[in-house]
């Protein structure tokens, strides 16, 4: 596993001017036009330590950004483990107990249960809810290409693959497996629903500056292709768009676990091929497949790896 730290070109800034808002829910702002149009959200900061997406949504608040015709939304999500920010362990932000991008199912939000991140989760529910379409922005612990994470539905596709960038595209066919992100709440997560449109950017590594104006840019051209901002240029010629189907999230059970090569993602293995082991059990690749997300750090409970196959 992976204990390098990287450079830390991008921080976090105080974000104590943007905790009022104007919709009564702490750091959510709401900006309605006025003019038929969606109703678009663009979440930030759903693990404190992804940092583009506070980056790309205070371009949108310190430049006035407002729609020309729908609704915009802006969120700040985890405020809480990003302000828990330790630069020695930059990693150790994400959040504070829960996972705030895998409890968003009814079972999760009418629960019991009771952590910071429920209960933001919880706050949020109704912000989530009202919105047409849905950018949720994140970043990477490794420094990998950019790419989309999206529910298998015809509507999220063509509107990843309209925007064109990133150019890389993983979706789920049958959910995450190890819980419900923020863009399959409600209605979102349901392949017949009137929903809209919704998608998690991966901008790249959390801390790098790249990542930061990936995220800018991929909000920017997210709000112009609804039609709530004018749209900045695009490439004359846009990249080839890779697909990825997710086959399986492993979640880490013991602290043994180890892949068994060094892996940052988007590493192919061969059907059978020994992709890591966990305790005394080998997880083998189920066919030819490619690695996502590999875990930097062994911790029990948490996701080590997504197993995708290419698509064609």
């Amino acid at each position: 596993m992976d204990d390098a730290l990287p450079p830390l070109e991008v921080v976090p800034r105080d974000l104590s001017a943007y905790r009022a808002g104007n919709t009564g829910i702490p750091y959510v702002h709401r900006f309605a036009s006025g003019r038929p149009g969606p109703h678009v959200l663009v979440n930030a900061l759903t693990h404190g330590n992804e940092l583009c997406g506070m980056v790309a949504a205070t371009h949108l608040l310190d430049r006035g950004i407002r729609p020309r015709a729908g609704t915009l939304t802006v969120s700040f999500a985890n405020v809480a483990a990003y302000e828990s920010f330790d630069p020695r362990q930059p990693f150790e932000s994400r959040q504070l107990v829960h996972n705030l991008n895998r409890v968003w199912s009814d079972d999760w939000l009418n629960g019991q249960g009771d952590s910071p991140e429920l209960r933001r989760a919880r706050e949020l529910r109704p912000v989530v809810a009202a919105a047409d379409h849905i950018l949720d922005l994140h970043s990477t612990s490794q420094d990998v290409e950019p790419f989309w994470v999206y529910p298998d539905f015809a509507r999220n596709a063509q509107a990843a693959l309209a925007i064109g960038q990133p150019a890389v595209h993983l979706t789920m066919p049958s959910g995450l497996g190890s819980g419900t992100p923020v863009i399959q709440h409600g209605r979102h997560g349901l392949a017949d629903s009137d929903a809209g449109v919704a998608l998690v950017a991966e901008c790249g590594q959390h801390f790098r500056t790249a990542t930061a104006d990936v995220a800018v840019a991929v909000t920017l051209h997210f709000l112009a292709h609804f039609g709530l901002i004018d749209g900045p240029s695009s490439p004359a010629v846009r990249p080839p768009q890779r697909r990825y189907q997710l086959l399986q999230t492993y979640v880490i059970r013991t602290p043994e676990f180890r892949f068994a090569r060094p892996l940052v993602g988007f590493e192919t293995f061969e059907a059978g091929e020994l992709v890591a082991v966990d305790g005394g059990q080998e997880i083998r690749a189920p066919e030819a497949c490619t690695v996502l997300m590999p875990a930097r750090k062994a911790i029990v409970g948490r996701e080590g790896m997504y197993l995708a196959r290419r698509l064609p």
